[in-house]
């Protein structure tokens, strides 16, 4: 039986935003991140990253620092991420993977078999919204990390702006009744 998803984008909206993340030092989960996640698992979604990593490309991290991170990341937030997709090319690459095109969404979908009509994509950057719109599902713009300076850039509107990932899934939960996944 598919599942929905909620597709996540990772820098400024799970972490904060630090320009290369490269460094376990550096890295910053949000406060809000882990009971958002656990409300998410616990109204029966999928929780999956997709997340553009150009640093790899650029020679400013290697996959194992990222791996490092995202290892982190899931014992921060008690282990409920089902998976993690990145992209390590650089945006001129004209790649399937780098958001906003589908490939890691695809990746997803084969592994999991989504149910990508109840499905969703939060993000704070353009390229969220955009490969929402490209995927045929809902998108949340939150207006952490680059999400206040996108906003006014964003090329397609996303069906919800709110504060943050935690807001996001408050207001889609609890008072729009929005993601149900039964």
């Amino acid at each position: 039986m598919k599942k929905p998803a909620v597709f996540v984008d990772r820098d400024g909206t799970l972490i904060e935003e630090v320009n290369f993340l490269s460094r376990l030092e550096d890295l910053r989960v949000f406060p809000f991140t882990s009971t958002a996640i656990k409300l998410l698992k616990d109204k029966g979604f999928l929780v999956i990253v997709l997340t553009n990593q150009s640093g790899i490309a650029r020679g400013k991290y290697s996959e194992a620092d990222m791996h490092a991170i995202h290892n982190q990341i899931q014992a921060e937030v008690g282990g409920l991420i089902d998976a993690f997709y990145y992209c390590p090319h650089l945006p001129s690459a004209e790649c399937d993977c780098r958001k906003p095109n589908l490939g890691m969404i695809e990746s997803a979908n084969a592994e999991f078999e989504i149910d990508m009509e109840r499905s969703w994509m939060i993000g704070d950057k353009n390229l969220d919204v955009e490969i929402a719109k490209n995927a045929g599902i809902k998108s949340v713009l939150v207006l952490t990390g680059y999400g206040m300076k996108h906003r006014a850039q964003l090329a397609n509107e996303p069906d919800l702006v709110v504060e943050n990932f935690g807001v996001a899934i408050e207001s889609l939960v609890s008072s729009t009744g929005v993601l149900a996944a039964g």
